[in-house]
């Protein structure tokens, strides 16, 4: 079975304080969902074309389904209420390979 990924890739963090609030609801979110990070914050990060060299975050689930069902689940988007007004990311969650 394919494994899940969730990457996402923040262009610009304005305020990091209220970012905190979001990271202590969503890791354990994230957790509890079978979620495995695999890059964060303090991960290098080399772009090209129009990537974006800021945080990255990739975190790995044993499936796909896994992965989209940690994204819906209650204590994920009570995460996602807690980011701030204005706060933009590139969010996607894609299937691997094998």
């Amino acid at each position: 079975m394919a494994k899940g990924y969730w990457v996402s890739v923040y262009p610009t963090i304005a305020d990091p304080e209220r970012l905190a609030v979001y990271n202590q609801l969503a890791g354990p979110a994230v957790k509890a969902a079978g979620g495995r990070v695999l890059a964060s914050v303090g991960s290098r990060v080399v772009a090209h074309e129009a990537g974006i060299a800021e945080r990255v975050v990739l975190i790995e689930f044993d499936s796909f389904d896994q992965a989209v069902a940690a994204y819906e689940s209650t204590a994920y988007q009570e995460a996602l209420a807690a980011l701030p007004d204005g706060f933009k990311r590139d969010f996607r969650i894609t299937e691997g390979l094998g």
